[in-house]
């Protein structure tokens, strides 16, 4: 036996007792089986550091979000914003000025895009013939062709669209929300990565941190393939009685220890992991489990298509999980599927058929659900594609250069108008010129959504207030429903 208040002695026990995921959680903390988000339930934000319900600062439009990251760069002009212009000059020296990101490399040649577009839905959107199955929700989703970060490496771009900044160690969106609202769950994460089976993206973990918030809230990962969480279930011998007796024992020296180390974010947010880890032995396995979906579902979102399968899978994982109150999921494609430098004939049509009818799916899924008016889906990258050759060596070979001064993404639901396109680029599509849309008016907008005044939403670090915003960016009001 060794004394409670012995912290060496205590991470001894709980390194030579581990019992899997689920056996190092608290029983006591097992209190908010049926949380919802009532008032009585609401704590205020800056003296709450839990995953309860949190009170909004205005009446939200949204309240869970499925971001489909596109990791690479999808070339805006190849797929939404049809560019006519380049047809005229294609093969020809670019009129202008380009800034290259690859300049071994670089050509002025124009290229136009090989793929057709023409108008789709009953809104008129222009559309390329890579996203045929975008074309059958286009009159819900609002295309924005006027993004930039105007930063011109991945990992800075990323961190520019995901963080506010090009600088790591700062929070994710994702952190950002479950930080301002909490969850309308306490079963499972409020903020969960669904990774690729391919590769971790770029920048790994930095995609999901929690940055200088709490340990709470940064992100859980959940794997592409079974067991999609490691350890989840213990084994046969410590089930039920013996597991509950040890979390009755390990909940009274976390208790104790809590006690004697007060105010200490890292240990409390600590301890509502090990809760969360407990209930996860039975609500992740449902959560997770598609062999519940019919066999239509899993034929609309792609389930059946070798090319789509990975992603489908995963789109329709986080359809299950927004359904049951978790608050915010990042679907990820694999490490730079969508950095065409080279061979963009072949690489973007595969890109495409990975993740389009997936996409198109979960939009559509949604909306039957009656849960799309309530869950901002996201679909985009950090950047998008220059209008000019890169590795001019033959059609087969010829790719395009990073763009992050003008490209495009879409959003669906959650507030926002569908049937539209707002912002352009210029003639070209190399830079916005109409209605550009940073990577803080895109905050800005989706904290709005979600009630969140970004004046408001603080958190005190070395009596320092840091926010996502910072002071900066505006709400486009022009694209809410």
């Amino acid at each position: 036996m060794f004394a409670r208040n012995d912290a060496t002695s205590r991470r001894h026990f709980l390194a030579t007792n581990a019992m899997s995921l689920g056996s190092v959680a608290l029983a006591c903390l097992l209190k908010q089986d049926n949380a919802v988000a009532s008032s009585e339930k609401l704590k205020p934000l800056a003296h709450s550091y839990t995953l309860e319900p949190k009170p909004p600062q205005h009446p939200p439009r949204a309240n869970a979000m499925i971001s489909l990251w596109m990791q690479g760069g999808p070339s805006h002009i190849d797929m939404f914003d049809p560019k006519p212009t380049l047809d005229k000059y294609d093969g020809k020296t670019f009129p202008g000025q380009i800034k290259y990101d690859n300049a071994a490399q670089a050509s002025s040649k124009v290229l136009a895009s090989p793929w057709k577009f023409q108008p789709r839905g009953q809104c008129g959107t222009e559309l390329s013939e890579l996203v045929p199955h975008l074309a059958n929700v286009v009159d819900d989703i609002c295309l924005i062709r006027s993004m930039q970060t105007g930063v011109n490496n991945h990992g800075q771009s990323i961190q520019a669209m995901n963080t506010g900044q090009i600088l790591t160690g700062r929070p994710v969106l994702g952190s950002w929300l479950t930080y301002g609202l909490g969850c309308e769950t306490q079963d499972l994460p409020a903020f969960v990565a669904l990774i690729d089976p391919g590769q971790l993206p770029v920048m790994g973990v930095e995609n999901w941190t929690n940055g200088y918030l709490p340990s709470l809230y940064q992100g859980t990962v959940v794997r592409p393939t079974e067991p999609r969480i490691m350890n989840l279930t213990p084994p046969a011998r410590l089930k039920g009685d013996a597991q509950a007796r040890y979390l009755r024992y390990l909940e009274q020296l976390n208790q104790e220890h809590l006690q004697n180390h007060p105010g200490e974010l890292d240990l409390e947010a600590r301890i509502a992991s090990y809760e969360l880890a407990a209930k996860m032995q039975t609500s992740a396995k449902e959560a997770l489990d598609l062999s519940q979906e019919s066999a239509a579902t899993k034929r609309m979102y792609g389930c059946d298509n070798p090319e789509s399968k990975d992603f489908a899978e995963r789109c329709l994982i986080a359809r299950r999980l927004v359904e049951r109150g978790v608050r915010c999921v990042q679907v990820f494609t694999d490490n730079q599927r969508w950095d065409n430098h080279n061979s963009i004939r072949s690489g973007l049509p595969k890109a495409c058929k990975r993740v389009d009818q997936p996409s198109a799916a979960l939009v559509a899924d949604l909306k039957q659900r009656g849960l799309l008016d309530t869950t901002l889906v996201h679909w985009g990258g950090e950047m998008g594609r220059l209008p000019v050759i890169q590795n001019d060596a033959g059609a087969a070979k010829v790719g395009r250069d990073h763009n992050t001064h003008g490209f495009s993404m879409w959003l669906a639901g959650g507030g926002v108008r569908g049937g539209m396109t707002f912002g352009s680029t210029d003639e070209f599509g190399h830079k916005a010129i109409e209605n550009p849309v940073n990577h803080f008016d895109y905050h800005a907008t989706l904290l709005h959504l979600f009630g969140l005044d970004p004046e408001q939403l603080v958190f005190t670090q070395n009596n320092q207030q840091r926010s996502l915003l910072q002071g900066k960016g505006r709400v486009v009001h022009e694209i809410l429903g």
